[in-house]
């Protein structure tokens, strides 16, 4: 049996594929922010299998460590002279016009920064050996001064590793968490290995004491660990290198929708995850879009991330006034605890109130019935914001869903139209408990022709985590001129896949199952960033045809130089085939639940609501409509019109 476990800030998911009976069973239970692997325990509880169980989680244990700022003590040991490093960073500023803009504090504090006699040549030769004797009352000092993590950068160490390893093994010894950059990110530019290696030690013993009381509790089942770049590793290698994790809840969802797009035909698809608390987006234009250059709280993470992109707005996110009386909604969120008015615990006005006060929500049919809303306390809540306001609740509420609709749209443009992709040639993607309400008007606002919505919207992260392969990235700078003969690249690139082979086999992947994929970071000789191009024959000519069409200008005749190496290891694992059913009739009336009134953008009127779950395939339902899923709820809007495919997706054709 294999169980892909999702903790969300306010749902925690659950999907169990039964491999016997190709099943697949969803649910959810509120989230337990006191202890995350509370409300995965007690969902575990539910689920009887004999034998052993693997269980795929995913989990925002270090994304929170790290936005919280609750990680472990942590210092940084680097070269002589380069103290100030993670201090000085980059010179571009992300509010250019924002005079009090205050960058997010180091992770390290300059207190908890050392330095050591020791220097690397960009040749990868030693230029000054590095004082050993000096290490032991390094460790002293770290440990006096309350560090519990070390993180270890040298400038250089990429190309000579000897160094960092020598003060790994003394600050080890000593008691301490070690993270050295010649492990984490063996790449230069030292300002983004350093981040990224000081991230990896700060959240590294968090995520490890979480792991091991997780691992105890669940006795002989298999735990995977869902990383940032849609693979899955062993729980000992997430304790160590829990930056890997710092994603690993939306990496889910992308690997959902690749999936999904494979098996519908859809290659082109704009992903749209709204949950409890935020909305993550990413684009996938036959492949999963990854990048190296992700940035998570103002702190440069440089290891290959499945490219989302985040914002604060969510089903629980908060409606309020701002200084200037216009209406804002997010970033702040109710989340589980108290969650929005309507779960009868707290009395902020959320988005989820605003769609029941505007009959988009059944009080009486939230989560399949399980859990009932408090319909009083939503328009009470929304009520009285909109009396500050000067508008009645349905006004407010309105309001309330066209500016979280704003918020989304703009995520939507960042990851398509500012990257040079056309909307209105993808088709969007719905998940996520609160995405189905929004989606359609989305599509609408982009251009975007079709909706596709998935049986499993509502825990569609867990559901990609089921469908994960195990993955692991690796990566050597080599700054190498174009030139260079193709053969000296490829026995350069067989050191990485000699140890790829090693550690994948670790994870208990057999030689069969497993896929290497090399590629190569290049630029145009005096270029400060690169294009990363699969490893080929025509390397050099496909990164000309590349740049073309990501700058709209190419130089064949321009010297080239390979900067990086890279190598994705793919090992295969085996995934639940979604069964496909035969089409059957267009009329669902056998689904309809009944009619009842909806606020929609046209006005007040009685709109039909369809049991999803009796839907069958071939239905075909015109909006407006209402569908009610066990999990979550889908608008259709009056100029649009869903279908349902033989693998009970709903597509929506957006009038």
């Amino acid at each position: 049996m294999r169980i892909g476990v999702d903790i969300g800030g306010t749902f925690t998911d659950f999907v169990v594929y039964d491999p016997e009976s190709k099943d697949i069973h969803t649910f959810k239970l509120l989230s337990t922010p006191y202890n995350p692997a509370e409300a995965m325990l007690d969902g575990l509880a539910q689920i009887a299998a004999l034998g052993k169980r693997q269980i795929v989680h995913g989990s925002t244990i270090a994304t929170n460590a790290l936005l919280e700022g609750k990680g472990a003590p942590t210092a940084l040991v680097t070269t002589k002279g380069f103290r100030d490093v993670l201090q000085i960073g980059r010179q571009n500023r992300p509010s250019l016009y924002d005079w009090t803009a205050v960058p997010p504090p180091p992770l390290a504090p300059r207190a908890w920064r050392f330095e050591v006699d020791e220097r690397i040549s960009h040749l990868g030769e030693v230029v000054t050996p590095l004082d050993e004797s000096a290490l032991p009352a390094l460790a002293e000092t770290l440990k006096a001064a309350g560090v519990e993590s070390v993180a270890v950068s040298l400038l250089f160490s990429f190309l000579h590793p000897a160094h960092e390893e020598a003060i790994q093994t003394a600050l080890k010894a000593a008691g301490l968490f070690v993270s050295i950059s010649s492990q984490v990110l063996p790449t230069f530019r030292e300002y983004e290995r350093t981040s990224t290696t000081v991230a990896n030690a700060y959240v590294s013993p968090v995520m490890d004491k979480y792991l091991a009381a997780l691992e105890a509790s669940l006795g002989e089942d298999d735990l995977q660990v869902m990383q940032s770049n849609g693979g899955s590793i062993r729980p000992d290698e997430a304790r160590k290198h829990a930056v890997r994790c710092i994603l690993s809840g939306p990496a889910g969802g992308a690997v959902g929708a690749q999936a999904i797009a494979r098996q519908t035909g859809f290659d082109r698809l704009l992903t749209f995850d709204m949950g409890g608390t935020s909305t993550d987006v990413a684009l996938i234009d036959g492949d999963i879009q990854v990048t190296t250059e992700a940035n998570v709280g103002g702190y440069p993470i440089g290891i290959p991330i499945i490219n989302i992109h985040t914002v604060g707005s969510g089903g629980g996110s908060i409606a309020h006034i701002d200084a200037g009386g216009a209406l804002r909604v997010g970033p702040e969120s109710a989340g589980a605890s108290p969650g929005p008015a309507c779960y009868g615990q707290g009395s902020l006005p959320t988005v989820t109130d605003a769609n029941l006060v505007l009959g988009r929500l059944r009080p009486d049919y939230f989560l399949g019935g399980q859990m009932a809303l408090d319909a009083d306390a939503a328009f009470r809540a929304v009520g009285e914001l909109g009396a500050r306001l000067g508008l009645d609740a349905a006004q407010t509420a309105l309001g309330i869903v066209q500016v979280v609709n704003a918020h989304m749209e703009r995520a939507l443009r960042v990851i398509s139209v500012e990257r040079g992709k056309d909307p209105r040639q993808f088709a969007l993607l719905s998940f996520g408990g609160a995405g189905g309400l929004h989606a359609a008007d989305l599509a609408r606002s982009l251009g975007i022709p079709q909706v596709l919505i998935p049986p499993q919207a509502a825990t569609f992260s867990a559901f990609g985590m089921i469908m994960a392969d195990v993955i692991k990235d690796y990566s050597q700078t080599v700054m190498l001129p174009g030139s260079t003969p193709l053969n000296r690249v490829n026995q350069m690139l067989t050191r990485l896949k000699v140890r790829a082979a090693s550690e994948m086999a670790e994870e208990g992947i057999e030689r069969d199952n497993l896929t290497l994929e090399a590629s190569l970071d290049i630029r145009y000789l005096g270029q400060s960033f690169e294009l990363t191009i699969p490893f080929s024959a025509q390397v050099i000519a496909d990164f000309h045809q590349a740049h073309q069409e990501s700058y709209g200008y190419a130089n064949p005749h321009a010297p080239v130089e390979i900067v990086n190496l890279r190598l994705k290891a793919i090992g295969e694992v085996p995934s639940p085939e979604l069964a496909a059913h035969p089409i059957g009739g267009s009329d669902p009336s056998a689904a309809l639940v009944g009619t009842f009134p909806v606020v929609l953008t046209s006005g007040k009127e009685d709109v039909p609501f369809y049991d999803g779950d009796q839907l069958q395939p071939g239905n075909q339902i015109t909006g407006p409509a209402v569908v009610l899923r066990s999990d979550t709820t889908i608008l259709i809007e009056a100029q649009d019109r869903a279908e349902m495919d033989a693998t009970h997706n709903l597509i929506i054709t957006v009038g």
